[in-house]
C-alpha cells in the first residue's frame, strides 16, 4: 500500500457531518492526544518500571498517521506531497546527514 493510498483507506472513515474548518481542528487536536498517549507508553518504561508495550505503542503510532491524513485531507493535500516536502527540508538542513551543529545554529528562516 503507498501512503496515498492510506490516505484514501483511512478517510472513508472521516466524520461527514464535519466541515473542512472542523475537520483541520480535530486532526491537529488528535495528533496532539495520540502523541500524548505514545509519549505516556514510553514514559512508563522510561520511569516507572513498565516493560515497553510495543504493540499498544505501535497501535497508537497508527493513529497518529490517520490523523496525519486527516490533517492533510482537510488541507486539499495528499501525504506523499507533505512527506516529499519533508525529506527536501531536511536535505537542504542536513545534506551530509544529522550535525548537532546545523541543528544549533539554523540558517534564518529554516523551519
Amino acid at each position: 500500500m503507498t501512503i496515498n493510498e492510506y490516505q484514501t483507506l483511512a478517510m472513508k472513515t472521516l466524520n461527514p457531518a464535519l466541515d473542512k474548518k472542523q475537520v483541520l481542528i480535530n486532526s491537529v487536536m488528535g495528533l496532539c492526544g495520540e502523541s500524548g498517549e505514545a509519549i505516556d507508553i514510553v514514559k512508563k518504561w522510561l520511569h516507572q518500571g513498565h516493560a515497553l508495550d510495543k504493540d499498544r505503542l505501535i497501535k497508537e503510532l497508527g493513529d497518529v498517521a490517520w490523523y496525519l491524513a486527516e490533517a492533510a485531507t482537510a488541507l486539499g493535500v495528499d501525504l506523499e506531497s507533505i512527506l516529499s516536502a519533508n525529506i527536501e527540508k531536511l536535505k537542504n538542513r542536513y545534506p551530509e546527514g544529522f550535525s548537532a551543529e546545523k541543528s544549533q545554529h539554523r540558517i534564518k528562516g529554516d523551519l
